[in-house]
């Protein structure tokens, strides 16, 4: 564990937009105990939230304790910042059901035992129990109307309009700052740099109320060098549940990412050294076709949200569809994923055998049950033109029927391929 410089690394990762004067004296040595608050209105974390769970490893290395604020009692009320319109207000089960999903994600990557043993804390702990009148008095009378209306995460709502629910969000937040800082001893709150107003908000509060120093450090919202949002796909959002984004989708989506963006994002979302990520950055330079520097980002962040065997089984999976690799290698893993990634049918071998034999596949029923062909004339032409494969081998127009044997792989399964990227997934049988 490394105990000093962790300002000086994450500014040299580019991790720091704005801090409060303070925040180098307050870790300069360890033991400080810094916060950030996860949203639960959805039931997974996404590609976007890494940038500030990166901030909370970080300090964790360095012999600080991260605490980790789900918001339970926050996500009954929405967030305003970044928004436009009006969050749809959750229900109590809804969020229990999100908070306990998040917690399980964030676990992936803090470490909670130790000297520098990683909290989790709810702020529906205290955030339920508060009296609207108690909270209004001994916290809202510390802030004006005009203090708050200056915040941009109200002032970017003033024309769309804001009910009061948000409008309040800033004084619950604040109140979380104050309440860790007098549970755990939290003086330090992270973010993103949409967060600056609500952050300084709390340090307000704390020292009106305690008579207390605290600090704030936010992180740039990411962006890519093209212009596109960080984190969207045509598949829409790339979350850290596997459920949502298959391990072998979220390998691809940091696989894809722009040269001009590879060193930017190894310095963000890794913990490799320095050296490593220049000489990355060097490679991508002189052979950017190679994709060194995605390669590694990629399998460094999916081994680090999915683990070693999902890292595996995404890699052979884009062997399979991009490289050479043959289906009889994919693992059952592997298989998994290309369940969810190419079309998938389960069929009784009835379906799939030649008439009157037991021994072979009939490849024009094959490509009709795994939807490649919608007829079995479709399928005939298809084969005629040579553009059908089983397995990854391309089946002649005289071989319509294959051995059982020969065409089934391990778990049952059948690769159809027509032309060389089209592929779809049979299991025969159980």
């Amino acid at each position: 564990m490394q105990t000093t410089g962790v300002l000086d690394e994450l500014e040299w990762r580019g991790l720091v937009y704005q801090r409060t004067e303070g925040v180098a004296d307050l870790l300069s040595n360890e033991g400080a105990s810094a916060y950030i608050g996860f949203d639960p209105t959805g039931s997974s974390l996404h590609v976007g939230s890494l940038l500030v769970i990166m901030i909370l490893v970080h300090l964790q290395r360095h012999g600080h304790r991260p605490v980790a604020l789900v918001g339970g009692g926050t996500g009954m009320i929405g967030d305003p910042s970044g928004k436009t319109v009006e969050r749809q207000l959750l229900t109590t089960e809804q969020v229990a059901a999100n908070t306990a999903a998040i917690r399980a994600q964030l676990e992936r990557f803090l470490d909670f035992s130790g000297p520098s043993a990683a909290r989790m804390r709810n702020n529906a702990d205290w955030l339920t129990a508060l009296s609207l009148v108690d909270f209004l008095r001994d916290t809202g009378k510390h802030f004006t109307v005009n203090y708050m209306l200056q915040k941009d995460s109200v002032k970017s709502r003033m024309d769309a309009g804001i009910s009061f629910t948000e409008f309040s969000y800033m004084l619950l937040q604040a109140y979380d700052f104050m309440e860790l800082r007098r549970r755990d001893g939290v003086t330090l709150q992270l973010g993103g740099s949409d967060q600056w107003g609500n952050i300084t908000a709390g340090i307000e509060l704390i020292r009106r109320v305690d008579g207390a120093e605290s600090h704030g450090l936010t992180v740039p919202l990411v962006t890519s060098s093209s212009g596109t949002k960080f984190g969207k796909t045509e598949a829409g959002a790339v979350w850290l549940d596997a459920e949502r984004t298959s391990p072998y989708a979220f390998y691809q989506f940091w696989l894809s990412t722009e040269d001009r963006d590879v060193g930017r994002y190894l310095r963000f979302f890794t913990l490799l050294p320095r050296p490593v990520i220049e000489e990355l950055e060097a490679a991508v330079l002189s052979a950017p076709e190679q994709r060194v520097g995605q390669r590694e980002l990629a399998r460094d962040v999916t081994r680090r949200v999915h683990g070693e065997p999902a890292l595996l089984a995404a890699e052979q999976v884009s062997g399979f569809f991009f490289g050479g690799l043959d289906p009889s290698e994919l693992s059952s893993d592997a298989f998994a994923i290309l369940r969810a990634e190419a079309p998938f049918a389960q069929v009784d071998a009835g379906t799939v055998l030649s008439e009157g034999s037991s021994e072979t596949f009939d490849v024009l029923k094959l490509l009709t049950m795994s939807g490649l062909a919608a007829t079995n004339g479709a399928a005939k032409r298809l084969l005629e033109q040579g553009g059908v494969s089983v397995n990854k081998r391309k089946v002649a127009a005289s071989e319509r029927h294959v051995a059982v044997s020969g065409a089934t792989l391990s778990g049952g399964y059948v690769v159809v391929g027509k032309g060389k990227r089209d592929f779809a997934l049979l299991k025969v049988g159980g």
